[in-house]
């Protein structure tokens, strides 16, 4: 009696655990996770600008966001990757045959070798708060010409946009032409390794 007590006991628990499992199968399959945490990047309206420096001046230009997206929990930041369109990249101060020539310059192997490495990616790996609604710390990995490098940056995202400025060291990503850091004798002809990043996305 005792053993055929125990058994019913265990098969009771092994129904009631099926049934709880079937529900809550039940109840996901008719409320799937909320995308509504997952904004992605509006890419007609987002803006990427960068300046790079040389001894003589420095350039400007912007590159194109291809895709991405922000994750978000209670109205916090939580996470989000981005992809940039590297064939896009271009100045903006300069004109005519002197722009295709920097252009052309910056797309090919001394530089970004954007026929071999067509994009670049950023995927956040940690959002801290600074104490203010909006206002992070973000960590995350930046990979160009395929190599990763960890950065951290602040960044300002509430209300459908998010804005950071960024300083990004092209050395580290095998990008050296006109390094002085790896040549000598450059003079005036070296371009300096850090160059600038403001970021002006919306979501």
């Amino acid at each position: 009696m005792h053993l055929l007590f125990n058994t019913n006991r265990i098969k009771m628990k092994y129904y009631l655990l099926s049934a709880m499992f079937m529900i809550s199968f039940s109840l996901m399959a008719n409320n799937p996770i909320n995308d509504g945490d997952k904004k992605m990047i509006n890419t007609e309206t987002s803006t990427i600008t960068w300046k790079g420096y040389k001894v003589t001046g420095s350039h400007t230009g912007t590159v194109d966001v291809k895709n991405g997206y922000l994750t978000f929990d209670n109205g916090m930041l939580t996470g989000g990757e981005l992809t940039i369109d590297m064939a896009s990249l271009g100045s903006t101060d300069l004109e005519g045959d002197y722009k295709n020539k920097l252009d052309g310059h910056l797309k090919s192997d001394d530089f970004f070798g954007v026929a071999s490495y067509p994009t670049a990616t950023f995927t956040i790996t940690n959002v801290i708060s600074r104490g203010t609604e909006g206002d992070y710390k973000i960590v995350g990995n930046i990979t160009i010409k395929e190599t990763t490098k960890e950065i951290k940056f602040n960044a300002t995202v509430k209300d459908g946009s998010a804005n950071a400025e960024i300083k990004i060291d092209r050395s580290e990503f095998n990008v050296r032409y006109g390094s002085g850091s790896f040549f000598d004798n450059l003079g005036d002809k070296t371009i300096y390794d850090e160059f600038d990043l403001v970021l002006n996305l919306s979501y």
